[in-house]
């Protein structure tokens, strides 16, 4: 059995914006990797974002220079 851990999972409204993220990361080596939204979170397009918890900062600061618009930013066990 996996242990759970606390992640910070990130929500997107559209598929659009979630793919851009993953891209965006991808390019800047940021870390994280795209996964369906878990059950415990509602989400617009059922994709998120997720990575450790200590990355959020890196992330926020990433987002906003993109232009990469969160629907919601959580921490939680998965």
């Amino acid at each position: 059995m996996i242990k759970k851990q606390n992640k910070l999972v990130i929500t997107f409204k559209t598929t659009t914006m979630a793919m851009m993220m993953e891209r965006v990361c991808k390019e800047m080596q940021a870390p994280g990797r795209i996964i369906p939204v878990p059950k415990s979170i509602s989400a617009g397009c059922g994709l998120a974002w997720c990575a450790d918890p200590e990355a959020e900062t890196q992330l926020r600061t990433l987002m906003q220079e993109k232009q990469i618009t969160p629907q919601e930013i959580h921490v939680c066990m998965i």
